[in-house]
């Protein structure tokens, strides 16, 4: 669009408009009503990188410049009638096209490039550069440079290898800033490629300026002692530029890696290693890639046969609390905050409530199929009651739990108290999942045995053969569970630990529950004849808070480990 510039220097005021004092440029645009028109251009003819003016009229609008079929770049719109475009490197003898909103227009006359020959100056190249920095190379005719690359010696001294081509920044007539790309050795040439005006050609490798490229490669303290690990787990390695490191892979699969120069970390990825033991490789890319060290070609990566969640943490269901995220889900190993709960974590009750369950703990197959049943993950949450015990629930062993939870701390403008509770009102909901807890007794001994298994982080698979499941005597590997409850209060699993109905900050509750979790039909016919899965929580420690001046530990949260199994039981595969 055309552009007018005023210089004002001095107060001045015309049409009723007051111009401040000062010297600022005023720009008055005005909207494009023609077609660039050109009328000559000059130079005729000039190397790549010249500036070429184009004189016509209509040009303050042009928003595109073209030699033959290549786009230029415009260098400045000087006015209306005279524009700057420069000789692009990748350009061809052609006519001059400009182009705005209203169309275009061609020279009558061809521009013809002239090819010069592109030199660096060896006396002003640096002596070492390290691979991958950039690097200011001098020289003429720069401009008609299309690549600059790096070609090593060969080991021998001889035949050199392949040219890499380095990544160019910034390109004048006299200088450019190039990315030092991978080279196989130190002792490197530079040459240039350019158009000579019948093909692309490269300047002479013989004649070519040297520079010594510093590659600092990785060196890992030996020997590399890589001792079978899980999925999940870290490893850490010692070493000399390990910085360098790009990549960790391990059987192929990209590891997260963190990295100093002398220590690296690097996490076992899950891959598609199968469970059990896998003896695969561990290599150390670096180099973007093009070189790597193989740390191990018997590394041993661990698939548990269970799942496992550390370092858990969830809230009560106070609205005084740090964060209302108070249900865990042992199947996917994360803790939902409340404002999840209709959507993410139980549909199916937010959609029936009350008539989700038939009874505590017994799905309601009139209202919900098996399919909407297994469609909600199991997971369990902590309330407090007001006799001061802070208990874990499963969701559908009570249908006046869940309206205890709010998704908001406060009612957000236009809202009622009611509305905020998980249900969407004051009433009655069961939720879909149905579980039922054991506590592992520390004086029994072989419920003491498992649970040192489960403090240590030793459990390494959970099925129909490490813990059969016993029907008529309602055990599991040995243990009774006719006791397993769909709640069970802190007076049980944190005996001792705390006065009931009082705060008490960080106490190590160390505590290990077996849990149990439910097909479709529910818990109450046999505890041990419709069981899904099992798992193992580990109560670490808990925040006993009291909610809102009563007994009840409402506003308390709970840190704590889970074990998980991996697969639902196979009744037929149980050994009794």
């Amino acid at each position: 669009m055309k552009r007018i510039v005023n210089q004002i220097c001095t107060f001045a005021a015309a049409a009723g408009m007051f111009f401040a004092a000062g010297c600022d440029d005023t720009y008055v645009d005005e909207v494009v009503k023609h077609a660039p028109v050109i009328e000559s251009f000059s130079p005729a003819s000039a190397p790549v990188g010249a500036e070429i003016i184009v004189t016509g009229q209509y040009l303050s609008g042009v928003t595109k410049a073209y030699i033959g079929d290549v786009e230029m770049v415009i260098k400045e719109k000087v006015s209306d009638s005279r524009l700057s475009i420069v000789a692009g490197a990748e350009g061809r003898d052609g006519r001059i096209v400009l182009v705005n909103s209203e169309g275009r227009s061609e020279s009558e006359a061809s521009f013809v490039f002239s090819y010069a020959v592109p030199e660096l100056k060896a006396s002003l190249l640096q002596p070492s550069v390290e691979m991958g920095d950039r690097l200011l190379l001098s020289g003429t005719h720069l401009s008609a440079v299309e690549a600059v690359l790096f070609t090593a010696d060969g080991d021998d001294g001889g035949t050199p290898y392949e040219g890499h081509e380095g990544d160019i920044y910034e390109q004048s007539e006299s200088e450019i800033v190039v990315r030092v790309p991978y080279v196989e050795n130190d002792n490197v040439r530079i040459t240039l490629r350019y158009f000579d005006g019948t093909e692309s050609v490269t300047t002479s490798l013989d004649e070519a300026p040297s520079i010594e490229v510093i590659r600092i490669v990785p060196e890992f303290d030996q020997p590399v002692v890589l001792e079978r690990t899980a999925v999940g787990k870290t490893v850490k390695l010692t070493g000399k530029n390990l910085d360098k490191v790009d990549r960790i892979l391990v059987g192929g699969f990209e590891a997260t890696v963190s990295k100093q120069p002398s220590e690296l970390i690097f996490t076992v990825p899950a891959g598609d290693f199968v469970d059990g033991d896998t003896e695969t490789d561990v290599v150390a890319e670096y180099f973007d890639g093009e070189e790597n060290i193989v740390l191990s070609e018997t590394f041993v990566v661990y698939v548990p046969f269970v799942q496992f969640w550390e370092n858990m943490r969830t809230w009560g269901q106070g609205r005084d609390v740090e964060t209302l995220a108070s249900f865990f889900s042992p199947a996917t190993g994360r803790v939902y905050a409340n404002s999840d709960w209709r959507e993410k974590v139980d549909p199916i009750s937010f959609r029936y409530q009350a008539a989700t369950c038939s009874a505590a703990n017994t799905p309601n197959k009139s209202a919900i199929t098996e399919e909407q049943y297994n469609s909600v993950n199991p997971y369990f949450f902590f309330s407090g009651l007001n006799a001061g015990q802070l208990q874990i629930n499963s969701p559908a062993n009570s249908n006046s739990q869940l309206r205890n939870f709010f998704i908001n701390a406060t009612n957000p403008s236009g809202t009622k108290t009611d509305e905020n509770r998980l249900p969407g009102a004051k009433v009655d909901c069961y939720g879909t999942p149905v579980l039922t807890f054991r506590y592992l007794d520390p004086s029994n001994g072989t419920e003491q045995a498992l649970i040192e298994q489960v403090r240590n982080q030793t459990l390494e698979k959970i099925d129909e053969e490490v813990f059969p499941i016993d029907v008529e005597a309602k055990t599991v590997a040995g243990i009774g569970i006719n006791s397993a409850k769909g709640s069970l209060n802190s007076d049980v699993w944190a005996n001792g630990k705390y006065t009931a109905g009082t705060d008490a900050a960080n106490v190590d509750v160390d505590a290990v529950l077996m849990v149990l979790y439910y097909g479709y039909e529910g818990s109450t016919g046999n505890v041990a004849a419709n069981v899904k899965r099992i798992g193992f929580l580990h109560i670490r420690t808990v925040n006993f808070k009291t909610y809102n001046n009563t007994k009840a530990p409402s506003s308390s949260d709970v840190t704590f480990n889970c074990y998980w199994q991996k697969y639902d039981y196979d009744y037929s595969k149980i050994v009794k």
